[in-house]
């Protein structure tokens, strides 16, 4: 997070406001989403793990635009 330039208050507006755009309902231990948010107009995506007692930011990085097509789906 500190690496990036992303703060604890960007994660929560992210969770809070953000766009799931991708579903992990098998990845262990717990459940997770990727979150597209914008922060400072840059993109900003966010892997959250569903646990059953807590919620986990497992990562938060800037995607690279030559891997994502409008920063919500993955090219080939």
């Amino acid at each position: 997070m500190f690496q990036r330039n992303i703060s604890t208050e960007d994660i929560r507006l992210t969770i809070a406001h953000g766009e799931i755009i991708e579903d992990y309902p098998d990845d262990t231990p717990c459940p997770s989403a990727l979150f597209l948010g914008i922060i400072d107009e840059r993109p900003c995506h966010l892997v959250v793990a569903q646990c059953e007692d807590h919620a986990r930011v497992v990562t938060v990085y800037t995607p690279e635009k030559d891997k994502w097509i409008d920063y919500r789906i993955r090219r080939d």
